[in-house]
């Protein structure tokens, strides 16, 4: 499971929508999805093509259910597809480190997935973006935008000032109505309190986070996607991409 502490430090950055569609009766949402463990991707795109929603996926190059890794060549056919039906594409880091700290050596500390702890310097972390925005090209042929998320949305200023430098310059986090819970622990949080904490709050304009698979939910949230796409419609929102 990620772990996460969205509403310490979290701030969100202005983001320009794309494609904004006119006359929501509700207004706009900005749907983002994060690789994860990729178990539920093919159900979340077969859900927003019967829904006719462009979503933002932000791409990290986790190890997935199938034991690989989701910018393996054996994902391509998946990206591909997505690129084809105009969602838009954002970073989340090669390696999904997150970052822990600024260091007074003007480097920066960061926990992978393992555990293990990692001193980056400006270039090794510009590398944890460029290289998965030349994997995406590579397998779809289509630019990323220049969005980037971080891991459990842990930010520093030299973090983002290095990410602006090298080509990401805005910071997407979440709103707090957006956070989906599909991270969080099935049998505290079940799946029908989830889908009724959101289409109960969400409001015009929030950007919504989910993933595309997490191993350690017993009851994945993907069982309510549909109801609360439809929900959200039923109230007269709209969905577009970020750009």
């Amino acid at each position: 499971m990620k772990r996460r502490t969205f509403l310490k430090s979290l701030s969100l950055l202005p983001v320009i929508p794309a494609q904004a569609v006119e006359h929501c009766s509700g207004g706009t949402l900005y749907l983002t999805l994060d690789t994860g463990s990729m178990r539920e991707a093919q159900a979340i795109a077969d859900a927003l093509n019967r829904h006719r929603i462009k979503a933002t996926f932000f791409i990290a190059n986790e190890p997935t259910w199938r034991g690989d890794h989701a910018m393996d060549d054996a994902w391509a056919d998946y990206w591909r597809a997505r690129a084809g039906e105009g969602h838009h594409f954002g970073n989340h880091t090669w390696s999904h480190a997150t970052v822990k700290r600024e260091l007074p050596d003007g480097n920066v500390l960061c926990r992978d997935l393992e555990g293990h702890l990692h001193e980056w310097n400006q270039a090794q972390f510009c590398m944890e973006l460029t290289r998965v925005a030349n994997r995406l090209h590579d397998l779809t042929g289509r630019a990323m935008q220049p969005l980037w998320r971080a891991p459990g949305g842990h930010t520093t200023p030299r973090t983002l000032r290095w990410a602006s430098e090298c080509g990401f310059t805005r910071h997407v986090g979440w709103a707090p109505a957006g956070f989906l819970g599909d991270e969080l622990p099935s049998d505290r949080w079940p799946n029908e309190f989830l889908l009724h904490r959101a289409l109960k709050n969400i409001r015009h304009g929030d950007i919504l986070m989910m993933h595309l698979g997490i191993r350690s939910r017993k009851d994945p949230f993907v069982r309510v996607f549909d109801p609360l796409l439809q929900g959200l419609q039923d109230r007269g929102f709209c969905f577009s991409t970020l750009s």
